[in-house]
């Protein structure tokens, strides 16, 4: 009897997080979908209207210079966001005092809301009286136009991101590096290794599970970004606008139409599915 109402117990509380999720996850997924073959605003009822929405959005000349942008912004991401906090982590990991004070340092970014670290780094791109530009001219360098230039906009993005988030992928990465048996290493220094070659035959590859995550997770991450361009440069900046800023244009200014917006969810959904189902193939494949 006892048993029997502890797995009755179980049953209800997981019954009670799978309806939880299939109310705030699934139904929002499925209404979106639906919405986005409907022609739909604040005032009128949803209509019908098939493929429009996806014709529309197709023809946009912005379609594609979003998709463009969103691709630059994720490369040049994982080339900063992806490298830089595995290698803060391997040289706090190696340091012999103040480690405590630096992961503080490091982690502190993520703690702060978005849009605080978005605003903060405004100040500091401001063209005329930045931070950043007062040093350049501190140095004797030419100043910078920033997120308002349109050769250094998505760079800048890239680093204001790349700021606010590393501190989550490098406590991961520093609590692989501790995980990492100290034998491997004086076993390698034994055998005459260096640094170099003991991180690229010992490091790396006791970390590869936790790298290969990270990337799926980073890359799914940048590619739905939008706070960055939508704070720092604007919805009407065509050489930061992304595919989630091109969202909330049809969605709330220019057309006004949640089934496009859906529409162009929808497509997003499908990319970052497909791109995931792949990498975790080829990764399964590669172990």
């Amino acid at each position: 009897m006892v048993k029997l109402k502890n797995q009755l117990t179980a049953y209800g509380l997981m019954a009670l997080g799978i309806v939880i999720f299939a109310v705030f996850s699934w139904y929002p997924l499925a209404r979106g979908i639906v919405l986005s073959f409907q022609q739909w605003n604040f005032i009128t009822d949803p209509e019908f209207v098939g493929l429009d929405n996806y014709e529309l959005i197709f023809n946009d000349p912005l379609f594609w210079t979003a998709w463009w942008n969103t691709l630059k912004f994720t490369l040049i991401a994982l080339a900063l966001g992806y490298v830089v906090p595995f290698a803060l982590a391997v040289i706090i990991n190696e340091a012999r005092h103040a480690k405590g004070f630096f992961r503080t340092a490091i982690y502190l970014p993520l703690m702060l809301p978005p849009i605080v670290v978005v605003i903060l780094w405004k100040y500091f791109y401001d063209p005329g009286n930045g931070v950043l530009n007062a040093a350049l001219r501190g140095v004797g360098l030419p100043e910078s136009q920033w997120h308002q230039g349109s050769t250094t906009a998505i760079l800048s993005l890239v680093i204001v991101s790349t700021w606010a988030n590393m501190g989550g992928a490098f406590i991961m990465y520093l609590a692989a590096l501790q995980n990492i048996p100290g034998e491997l290493y004086e076993a390698a220094e034994i055998e005459g290794a260096g640094i170099w070659r003991r991180l690229w035959h010992v490091t790396i590859p006791n970390m590869r599970f936790i790298m290969l995550v990270l990337l799926l997770l980073q890359v799914v991450a940048t590619m739905q970004v939008f706070i960055e361009p939508f704070e720092l440069t604007g919805i009407t900046n065509q050489d930061t606008i992304t595919v989630m800023v091109l969202i909330y244009r049809y969605a709330f200014v220019v057309n006004q139409d949640f089934g496009m917006a859906a529409a162009m969810s929808v497509l997003l959904f499908i990319v970052l599915g497909v791109f995931s189902a792949l990498y975790l193939r080829l990764t399964r494949d590669s172990e």
